[in-house]
């Protein structure tokens, strides 16, 4: 501590301005080290209760916002041991045996990290709610599928929703698998070396809820791993948020029209008051920048740091916080506005008028007919330039016209339509509306299992 050092240096070193956040696993591992104190015999039992009951009373005095944090005491560890000993005198410095604050932060965070995987996944789990509700009523609205944001192929919008559910069971998934990670007690390593202490690790990670704990006292007190673990796991999350943000923005304007985000979830102009901006999702965009910096941040700190800990770790937690809070905020926000989303079938209907998009099915009949795949697409590339040189779609050329391409096309060529094309794409994964049923089905198996894991 730098009680003596002047303000400057003070404000420099201290973490209480944002550790504060860190009070309920602070307090929630040093009842539990207390309790494994007393039953190892290495502090009396009255003891630990007093130090129980002081904890207790300090959690209440933060949580009623009582309580003084004091930057002269650096972090939260040492503010809340200090209001100890002003509680219950001078049994309050035995609850530091057998530990350190390197182990003991070590544990702050993974507590904290822990109840955040679960947050996120039950974030995710509510905007693939949302997402397969919105996808349910339009299983049957045929829409263009894009590459390179040019109309590619007809696809059903369901099935394009779907592909954001996929994108956040991913997202899900590294999740929970973070979560194995950081789901090691590493209370008990001490500054760097183990303690001399008889401590039963075993019983403070039942009695925290930790699966296993850490194998090496160095590794615990300077692995954040599960931090980055966490951060890239968030930073995936935003990114798919990101590209979902850019639809939705996409199709909300007047030149797609496909959608209409309820006015709740947009802004007016200040000047043109006919305008609708959809700025929950351009902040989202904009928001994933940040946990990508947070993300880089850590990296950073830790890419050069020797065993064991170091100061440099302190910087492990702003960029987390903030993470954490944008992460949580817009999943949440994200889940309720695509709740709200209308889709305009007559918008989507327009942007299909012309079915070039068939383009691929044409030279799929040319195939069944027996033409070599490349050569049945030169040649509907040639009748492609044709129909829209000529300003006309396919299903309004004369079949003469089709035979100055090929002798292959026939009557049934004007079977091909965009109902057609959907319903042929009926391998595992497709677009057709059986596939694409199938897939509603999934997705509700997969959100009604508990955890949001995978079936099979």
């Amino acid at each position: 501590m730098l009680r003596d050092k002047n303000n400057l240096v003070r404000n420099y070193v201290a973490s209480i301005p944002f550790d504060w956040r860190l009070y309920r696993q602070d307090i929630r591992g040093s009842i539990a080290h207390a309790k494994m104190l007393a039953k190892q015999e290495i502090i009396a039992d009255s003891d630990a209760q007093a130090i129980i009951d002081g904890l207790s009373s300090i959690r209440q005095e933060i949580e009623q916002r009582e309580f003084q944090f004091k930057p002269e005491l650096e972090d939260i560890h040492m503010n809340i041991e200090a209001r100890l000993f002003e509680k219950i005198g001078d049994v309050a410095g035995k609850l530091h045996t057998a530990r350190s604050r390197n182990d003991q932060v070590a544990l702050d965070l993974r507590l904290f990290v822990k109840q955040e995987i679960l947050s996120a996944g039950d974030g995710l789990k509510a905007l693939q709610h949302s997402l397969a509700e919105l996808a349910e009523p339009n299983k049957d609205v045929i829409m263009p599928g894009y590459t390179h944001l040019q109309q590619a192929q007809p696809i059903l919008l369901a099935h394009h929703l779907l592909a954001y559910f996929e994108m956040f069971q991913r997202d899900k998934e590294r999740f929970y698998d973070c979560l194995k990670h950081t789901d090691i007690l590493p209370l008990g390593s001490g500054a760097l070396a183990g303690v001399p202490y008889p401590i039963d690790r075993q019983f403070v990670a039942q009695e925290l809820g930790f699966n296993k704990v850490s194998a090496n006292s160095l590794d615990a007190v300077s692995d954040r791993d599960f931090v980055i673990e966490f951060e890239s796991s968030a930073a995936l999350t935003m990114m798919h948020l990101s590209r979902l943000a850019e639809e939705i923005i996409l199709w909300s304007s007047a030149e797609f029209g496909f959608i209409e985000i309820d006015k709740s979830y947009t802004t007016g102009s200040s000047i043109m008051p006919q305008k609708k901006n959809p700025d929950i999702a351009e902040l989202a965009r904009g928001k994933t920048g940040r946990v990508y910096g947070n993300l880089m941040a850590i990296l950073t700190t830790m890419k050069a740091l020797p065993l064991a800990y170091n100061r440099d770790m302190q910087e492990d937690k702003e960029g987390l916080f903030d993470t954490v809070d944008t992460l949580h905020s817009s999943l949440k926000v994200f889940a309720e506005m695509v709740k709200t989303i209308k889709v305009n079938t007559n918008g989507i209907h327009d942007a299909i008028k012309r079915d070039y998009m068939l383009a691929t099915d044409l030279a799929d009949y040319l195939v069944r007919k027996g033409l070599p795949f490349r050569e049945a697409h030169g040649v509907t590339a040639k009748l492609s330039e044709y129909a829209i040189t000529k300003d006309r779609n396919f299903r309004e050329l004369s079949l003469d016209e089709y035979h100055s391409f090929s002798p292959l096309f026939d009557q049934d060529v004007y079977n091909i339509t965009l109902e057609s094309s959907v319903a042929s794409r009926n391998s595992i994964g497709g677009t057709s509306p059986q596939q694409v049923a199938a897939a509603l089905t999934r997705a509700k198996r997969l959100l009604e299992n508990e955890g949001g894991k995978q079936t099979s």
